[in-house]
């Protein structure tokens, strides 16, 4: 079970209710896989997560398109759950489930009624252990400094006050009903902080052994640099335009193959500005970084091995490997702390989850989902 940090991840639900959030998911791997630069022509990479950070609960993948979702409707009761004495009304759960799958990106109604009930139930879950929790925390006592210190760190995330406002109201909500909801949040992180305070620091040996177990978790991706000569070729070119740049191509490929300068034939005739000024040098990068013709060619050769001309969505290239770096796991002592943080970060999680275990067995809750 998670414990979602006041941060964008929880930014939706805090302008929506007050929770603790509670719910089950995979931790990113503990130490980021090292980073190409972006080279020119490259395919956009997705940026990694940080450090020990899991996603929000998200719907299953492969969430089928609305008309495909087509089952059984599932009938939520009035009260959904009854938790010490206080009902958890039917409007709460469909507004976490709407707003868990507006987090996601995903249309409510699509995501398919046989998926729907362990859905609801993982989200009841969690307000189950919001009511628990923020009962048993109503005596902890937040300073109005911190909750405008939280405050402003949220608006900053959404980019200005009047983005923040837009996104209160489309919500149903007020400037003020979200600064309670993080008064709210703040005081059950307090409480839960101060039910594991006494969580055991993790020791050097821990993080060793973890090393060693789990190896492929600290391989840094395997990385080329090369240098290229780029003949473009237009995307709506006539055959006979394609056969003149394979020429050209090709001819570039005898010169450099015949001994002239590489970088200085690029800086002649390449067609790419941005490499040509630098000699046709693209820097490090991994594979997925660039177009798959590109980059299956540039893996493929040795050290200041010079490929044929390749096509690829922009032209031919004539690619000249330089250097080769990477697939190899990074030292331990050079990620022992990232590694010992995400260690603690885990461990600490495990103790949360047996609070929030501990209080939901010794409370009088009655769950009332089909």
């Amino acid at each position: 079970m998670k414990l979602v940090p006041l941060s964008v991840a929880l930014a939706a639900s805090l302008l929506a209710a007050p929770a603790l959030h509670a719910a089950d998911a995979k931790a990113a791997k503990p130490v980021p896989k090292e980073s190409g630069k972006t080279a020119p022509k490259e395919k956009a990479k997705p940026e990694a997560p940080a450090p020990g950070t899991a996603p929000a609960a998200a719907a299953p993948a492969g969430v089928p398109a609305p008309d495909a979702a087509a089952a059984k409707k599932i009938e939520l009761p009035e009260s959904v759950a009854t938790v010490e004495g206080k009902d958890i009304k039917r409007e709460e759960l469909e507004e976490a489930f709407n707003t868990m799958a507006e987090r996601q990106g995903v249309p409510a109604e699509a995501i398919p009624m046989d998926q729907r009930g362990k859905i609801y139930h993982m989200l009841l879950d969690n307000l189950i252990a919001s009511r628990l929790i923020d009962k048993r925390a109503a005596d902890v006592q937040v300073k109005d400094e911190e909750v405008a210190a939280t405050f402003d760190r949220l608006k900053t995330k959404f980019g200005s006050d009047e983005d923040l406002k837009k996104q209160v109201e489309a919500n149903g909500q007020t400037i003020e009903g979200l600064k309670e909801n993080i008064r709210t949040s703040l005081r059950q992180q307090h409480w839960v902080d101060s039910q594991i305070k006494d969580t055991p620091a993790v020791s050097d040996a821990d993080a060793e052994k973890f090393y060693k177990q789990n190896p492929d978790q600290f391989k840094q991706p395997e990385q080329v640099r090369a240098s290229h000569i780029l003949i473009k070729v237009p995307e709506d070119a006539k055959p006979e335009v394609v056969v003149e740049k394979e020429k050209a191509a090709q001819a570039a490929l005898k010169r450099v193959k015949g001994g002239e300068d590489f970088a200085k034939v690029a800086g002649e005739i390449s067609d790419d500005p941005g490499s040509k000024v630098k000699g046709g040098d693209l820097d490090f990068f991994s594979k997925e970084q660039m177009v798959p013709e590109f980059a299956e060619a540039a893996f493929a050769l040795k050290k200041n091995e010079i490929s044929e001309p390749v096509r690829s969505e922009f032209g031919y290239h004539i690619i000249k490997l330089t250097d080769r770096k990477g697939g190899e796991a990074m030292p331990l002592a050079e990620v022992k702390p990232q590694l010992l943080a995400y260690l603690q970060r885990q461990k600490k999680q495990e103790e949360v989850t047996k609070v929030l275990e501990a209080v939901r067995a010794s409370a009088d809750v009655k769950v009332n989902l089909p």
